[in-house]
């Protein structure tokens, strides 16, 4: 239980130990950033029938291969406003974009191609194929599945869902998620230090990530280095997953772990291979999760990057690119390492990967220009320049 284990282990352990959280139906307008609990199937087909891409007129093909074709307008189809009738050889609706093509016709010559007298169209050129018109269901069909159990609703899923006639759908609730500092030493933001005493930095940077995990932050505050102090913290919080940071290594005043095994949860793994957060752990009791993290900013955060995020997100595959080293690597230890690195297209169009130069785990500083992690196996030799690296980004390009 004590040895560490491989990142792909750990993540395999944190899936088969998901979170399971109950849904309701919400209103699209309060759905935003929620996770579904059933699939949404589309309730419509879209477009619904062939439309036009373009203002101009509907005419049939075989009408206008030939340019100067002349054709008698016999009506308009605005959108929302079908035109009913049949078209007939030499015959041509005025029709808008978004509109339905009338039956009869297969080709959209667009306005700027014609000239208009009257009640006739004259077209300038002529056409092999036709053009400007959407298919029915070209989007999405009745019947069809757009999104599958666990999606999370971004704006462009809340406007595919909307399109596809839904008014409420199934969500499950954000996850809870508790931060627990532990530390005698530890002091909230914006408190007068005495010697020995620093801040208490990681919280308000976790909280901002779990946010944008889609889970919802609780600040569980700081527990002293105390059974008793982490027993009463744990025990009067109701969140789903806790996140304590720090309190888990080797020394004499490190208490997390008893104190969540006291409190009933069974650990899963204790240990890491991994640099930073060899001391990442993970347990459950029921419905809750615990996954406790070093308390080293760069490794709270790092292990938060590789290890909260999946179980907030669902996703147990690390996304990857491959990039290449803008500065060589020393060999790395006997330990998987994820390197915090500014990753960046050259003039020339390279995606480079460029590690910060100290990797201290103390340091948060590095993690202002770091938008990535260089993944490097257990005693990979060393990288030179211009070697292809895996990177994991975790902020913008």
């Amino acid at each position: 239980m004590n040895r560490p284990i491989p990142v792909e282990q750990a993540l395999g352990l944190l899936q088969e130990n998901a979170l399971t959280l109950p849904s309701r139906q919400v209103p699209l307008s309060e759905a935003a950033g929620c996770r579904l609990a059933e699939p949404v199937i589309s309730r419509v087909t879209q477009p619904p029938a062939a439309v036009s891409a373009m203002d101009g007129f509907a005419v049939r093909l075989a009408d206008v291969r030939a340019p100067g074709a002349t054709l008698a307008v016999i009506g308009t189809a605005p959108a929302g406003t079908p035109f009913t009738g049949l078209l007939k050889p030499g015959q041509a609706v005025r029709i808008f974009t978004g509109g339905h093509l009338p039956p009869g016709a297969d080709h959209i010559v667009i306005q700027e191609d014609a000239e208009i007298s009257g009640d006739q169209v004259r077209c300038l050129r002529g056409y092999a194929a036709s053009e400007f018109v959407r298919a029915a269901g070209i989007d999405f069909s009745e019947g069809e599945r757009l999104l599958n159990t666990g999606a999370i609703l971004t704006p462009a899923a809340l406007s595919l869902v909307a399109a596809a006639n839904h008014g409420h759908l199934q969500v499950t609730r954000r996850p809870r998620v508790g931060i627990l500092a532990n530390g005698d030493e530890l002091r909230p933001p914006g408190s007068e230090l005495r010697p020995g005493q620093v801040i208490n930095a990681n919280a308000a940077g976790l909280s901002a990530l779990i946010a944008s995990w889609g889970g919802d932050p609780v600040d569980l505050g700081i527990a002293s280095d105390s059974m008793a102090s982490i027993l009463d913290h744990v025990q009067s919080a109701d969140v789903d997953l806790f996140v304590p940071v720090g309190g888990a290594s080797v020394g004499d005043h490190d208490h997390m772990r008893a104190a969540f095994r006291e409190s009933g949860f069974e650990p899963i793994f204790e240990k890491i291979a991994v640099k930073p957060g060899k001391p990442t752990w993970f347990s459950r009791r029921g419905a809750q999760r615990v996954l406790g993290l070093p308390g080293n900013p760069a490794s709270a955060f790092v292990c938060a990057h590789l290890f909260v995020r999946p179980l907030l997100t669902g996703h147990f595959v690390l996304p990857s690119l491959t990039a290449t080293l803008a500065a060589p690597l020393p060999a790395n230890g006997a330990r998987e390492e994820f390197l915090r690195a500014r990753v960046h297209v050259s003039p020339q169009g390279l995606l480079l990967a460029d590690a910060a130069p100290n990797q201290d785990s103390s340091l948060l500083k590095p993690f202002l220009t770091a938008n990535g992690l260089i993944r490097r196996p257990a005693h990979a030799p060393a990288g030179m320049t211009g070697a292809a690296v895996p990177v994991l980004l975790i902020g913008q390009l």
